[in-house]
């Protein structure tokens, strides 16, 4: 009795399954016209798009709305393919569905219904055809995102189409119960109507020619629309810096409309000229103006009288109207400011939402630092950099460019200095007068200041090499002071950096003299600090010190870059941690704190110029910090992770990093952009288990049965890189307050997966800084702690290290230890929630030597490309 129950409810439930599955309808081929079977026979004989292809096609779905757009070449995307067929209906949808789903795209959108209306096909039916494409998408293709756009408005005042422009109240009826049931069917509502629409509901008569169809700049309009559903984006622009105050409006700019740029004051030729050009490159040809014929839509730049809190000199402001855009500042530079943020509004190339923005910089000095003494840079990959930082509102280059490895400025009087024989890595490599120039110009035309480092007197074993003397001699003293006249009357430089820290002061009058000199050119000093005997005129650069007895005398000014080495960070942390940093302790600059310095000291050798940018963070870290020095504040004190879930913290986070992943998307495709999504990912920590030094002992959570959810955690964290305890603690806070040596802590999350599927993650667990000589990782191990991974219980093993073992040496290159630069670890999912366990062991926290601290972290992110 009870096997014969058990086979009723087997069978009851097979049927129920049976039941839930979506079954498309038979429809026979003679339904549909001689062009739909043209057209749907050439979509099921093109082959799927090679290039691209790991992000999949993007289908547009329709009828002769659809199908009368050059899609591809309307977005300069291949992975835009045409499915629209003039004339189709929701039932020709659902007859040629499979051949759409089959090619597993990565979207499609849907746009479908007005012909069924004209066909007197009642509302009801529309919308239930309709439900059943999202269902059967769902069903067959999980991944596949599928947005499904409102029905398009008409008009009749062209007397043509009666059929279907009689049918207003039909279409805004479909239109509501498509957006109602988005949620239940698993689809994206567009909503096309309201911005297509007049005051009158009707098909605004600008954007056709027959009350239907529509014409060039309806399909300019649609792309503006859809833009961020295409590429994954914020509704709005995602501005970075995120200006001090911003005011969304309704309506658009057209920029495809406007043809003129209006120039108010002829100082800012330069700037209208770059924008002008800019726009030329989208395609867009302005001419500039002093005045608009009327009716003319219009760009206007404009001197004015812009209020702001603080340095009004970088102050603008930005309104964007459906008529105009008028972008006004107190100097070229706030124009050039507004010209950046009126670019990223510009994403879609062809439309801007319209906006008022008033904005100014918390801090006056925001700056970004490259050392060529150490690994030489070519002019094309430092001139890329100078343009993020401009893009970025980053207003300072600092050019660290003598070393103890090269000195690489070129001397007329002294070109020993620059002889491949004394230089130790790219023997020969260096900057000509003409090449520094170049980068001076290009920097002022960005409204950035050019600041040359000549380090001295320590860092400067290239110079004894050359001259075969210390500096600090007296007689070479005379032959630095040559070197400095000669850079300062040939360079058009406001400051000159001579560093002077890491070195024994053996001539006192050194620092002094070198000062005094270099300010009677003309010239403000600036060096490191802790560092040289410096005068209360030079501007100190912190590197370690701490800032409270410069605050306190109002005579120095100073910049910090405390923490601030990118090479010293792993690429997820270096995001959270300056995001988070309060720059100099205070939420805005003043008088004496002026801002502060990123700095890309990459110490080891490099196989290529671009590992640099490969094996650093020097992109994302850019733009987290050109957010935190424009807008200031911050968190006080220095804090390593994004921090516990649902706190003001995390979510701050959180929102930068929506608007970070959009500018990684938009901007920096072509480029090394180490970066990818974390805030999404929560931990349990577990611990701590004594482990007496023991790292290969096992506890509670590698036990089978172990149940994280029903298991009393410590500790949440959030992010893909958790710093458990930072190798500067106490000065730099992690996830373990008073962590203890010789422990081991567990981490715990859930990843969910659409279906049975391999994807492809960072993991690390001890993140290689490039400055040190760290010895690399043991052979079949992730690290030298005997840190492990699990996936569902499956132990993920260590790459195969091409250096396994090797004792650290700054002249061999780091090949695949960081995450970042090797390929990405390919790891099975099942379908739902897949469980990842990290084993975290250490013993003494004190390194083996300076060159291998104990970096107690982890790094696990699945990879977005």
């Amino acid at each position: 009795m009870k096997r014969k129950r058990l086979l009723i409810a087997f069978i009851l439930l097979a049927q129920l399954q049976l039941q839930a599955q979506v079954k498309l309808p038979l429809l026979h081929d003679s339904l549909f016209s001689t062009y739909y079977h043209q057209r749907v026979t050439l979509f099921e004989s093109m082959p799927q798009t090679t290039l691209r292809q790991a992000q999949g096609e993007i289908i547009f779905l329709g009828n002769s709305i659809t199908d009368g757009s050059e899609w591809a070449q309307l977005f300069n995307d291949v992975r835009m393919k045409n499915h629209g067929i003039s004339g189709d209906i929701t039932a020709g949808m659902l007859h040629r569905l499979d051949a759409v789903i089959n090619r597993k795209p990565a979207k499609i959108f849907l746009l479908i219904g007005t012909n069924d209306l004209a066909r007197n096909i009642s509302a009801d039916s529309v919308l239930k055809n309709m439900l059943l494409i999202a269902d059967y998408v769902k069903q067959q293709s999980p991944k596949t995102k599928l947005y499904v756009q409102s029905i398009l408005p008409v008009n009749e005042l062209y007397g043509k189409f009666g059929g279907h422009t009689k049918n207003t109240i039909l279409i805004q009826q479909v239109n509501e119960q498509l957006k109602a049931n988005a949620a239940a069917h698993h689809y994206q509502y567009v909503d096309l109507h309201t911005p297509f629409s007049n005051e009158n509901g009707k098909l605004k008569p600008e954007l056709s020619n027959d009350g239907l169809h529509l014409m060039g700049n309806a399909y300019l309009l649609w792309k503006h629309i859809l833009y961020p559903y295409v590429y994954d984006l914020q509704p709005k622009a995602s501005l970075i810096p995120q200006p001090q105050q911003v005011q969304w409006k309704a309506g658009a700019f057209a920029l495809y409309n406007c043809k003129t740029i209006i120039l108010k004051d002829k100082s800012l030729l330069k700037e209208a000229t770059q924008l002008q050009q800019y726009l030329q490159s989208m395609g867009w040809e302005m001419k500039l103006t002093d005045k608009a014929a009327a009716n003319e839509l219009f760009i206007e730049l404009s001197l004015g009288n812009v209020k702001a809190t603080q340095h009004e000199s970088e102050a603008y402001q930005l309104d964007v109207s459906t008529s105009s855009v008028k972008l006004v500042a107190n100097t070229a530079h706030g124009i050039f400011n507004g010209m950046q943020t009126l670019k990223q509004l510009l994403r879609s190339e062809t439309t801007m939402d319209a906006v008022s923005i008033t904005d100014w910089p918390a801090f006056s000095w925001r700056g970004y630092m490259i050392d060529v003494g150490r690994n030489y840079m070519s002019m094309p990959l430092l001139k890329q950099q100078i343009d993020v930082m401009a893009a970025n509102k980053l207003n300072i280059f600092h050019f660290h460019a003598t070393e103890d490895i090269a000195w690489r400025i070129a001397s007329k009087h002294y070109p020993q200095l620059t002889a491949p024989e004394h230089m130790l890595r790219n023997k020969g490599m260096y900057y000509s007068e003409a090449e520094i120039k170049e980068l001076i110009n290009y920097c002022k035309e960005r409204h950035i200041t050019f600041i040359p480092e000549i380090d001295m007197p320590g860092h400067s074993a290239a110079f004894k090499r050359a001259m075969k003397t210390d500096m600090q001699s007296d007689s070479r003293l005379a032959i630095v002071k040559n070197i400095l006249k000669e850079f300062c009357t040939t360079y058009d430089v406001p400051y000159i950096h001579i560093g002077a820290d890491e070195v024994k002061i053996t001539n006192k009058n050194f620092v002094p003299e070198v000062t005094a000199f270099i300010e009677s050119m003309g010239k403000k000093v600036i060096g490191w600090q802790p560092g040289g005997n410096f005068s209360n005129s030079t501007i100190r650069q912190l590197w370690m010190d701490d800032n409270a007895h410069h605050t306190s005398n109002n005579q120095i000014q100073f910049i910090d870059s405390r923490h601030l080495y990118l090479n010293h960070m792993d690429p997820l942390e270096a995001v959270t941690t300056i995001f988070n940093r309060k720059i100099a302790d205070k939420e805005k600059g003043d008088a004496t704190t002026l801002g502060g310095t990123i700095c890309m000291w990459h110490d080891r050798a490099v196989g290529k110029e671009e590992d640099v940018l490969n094996m650093n963070p020097v992109y994302p870290s850019i733009l987290a910090f050109a957010e935190r020095s424009w807008q200031g504040g911050g968190v006080d004190g220095w804090v390593a992770n994004i921090g516990e879930p649902n706190t003001a913290r995390a979510n701050a986070f959180a929102a930068f990093e929506k608007r970070l992943l959009d500018q990684k998307q938009q901007y920096y495709s072509s480029l090394s952009f180490p970066y990818t999504q974390q805030s999404n990912l929560v931990w349990k920590l577990f611990g701590p288990f004594d482990n007496k030094g023991d790292l290969s002992k096992q506890f509670t959570p590698e036990q089978k049965g172990f149940d994280a959810d029903k298991t009393k955690q410590a500790i949440e964290q959030v992010g893909a890189t958790v710093v458990l305890r930072h190798w500067w603690a106490p000065l730099i806070k992690a996830a373990i307050p008073n962590a203890e040596d010789s422990t081991t802590w567990y981490a715990v999350t859930k990843i969910w997966s659409d279906e049975d599927e391999t994807k492809q993650f960072w993991i690390g667990f001890n993140n290689l800084s490039r400055s040190p000589a760290t010895d690399a990782p043991p052979a079949n191990a992730w690290d030298a702690k005997q840190s492990a991974v699990w996936v569902n219980g499956q132990l993920i093993p260590a790459p195969q290290w091409k250096h396994a073992g090797q004792k650290g040496n700054s002249e061999l290159p780091l090949a695949d230890e960081g995450y970042e630069y090797r390929m990405p670890t390919n790891i099975p999912l099942k379908k739902g929630w897949n469980t990842v366990l990290i084993k975290a062991p250490v013993g003494s926290f004190k390194g083996k030597d300076w060159q291998n601290p104990v970096k107690w972290m982890f790094t696990f992110a699945p990879v977005q490309f």
